[in-house]
């Protein structure tokens, strides 16, 4: 399955899956999370991201970078 199928899927995803579709370390990931910058669902111990979530900060990010270097 492809980080792209990944993120249109409904599942929640684990930090690794995050790592992978931002192509980071899944420490770098876990510092994102734990930083507010991605919000989170909370199972227990467990962490996950939702896919529309994970698509919003990345969306974030396209747009502060847009604003900081406009064409």
């Amino acid at each position: 399955m492809s980080d792209l199928e990944l993120l249109k899927e409904e599942r929640l995803l684990k930090a690794a899956d995050v790592a992978r579709v931002l192509s980071i370390s899944k420490a770098l990931a876990y510092q994102l999370i734990r930083q507010g910058l991605i919000p989170v669902v909370r199972i227990n111990h467990a962490v996950r991201v939702k896919p529309c979530d994970l698509n919003a900060y990345i969306e974030r990010c396209r747009q502060e970078l847009d604003e900081k270097y406009p064409l």
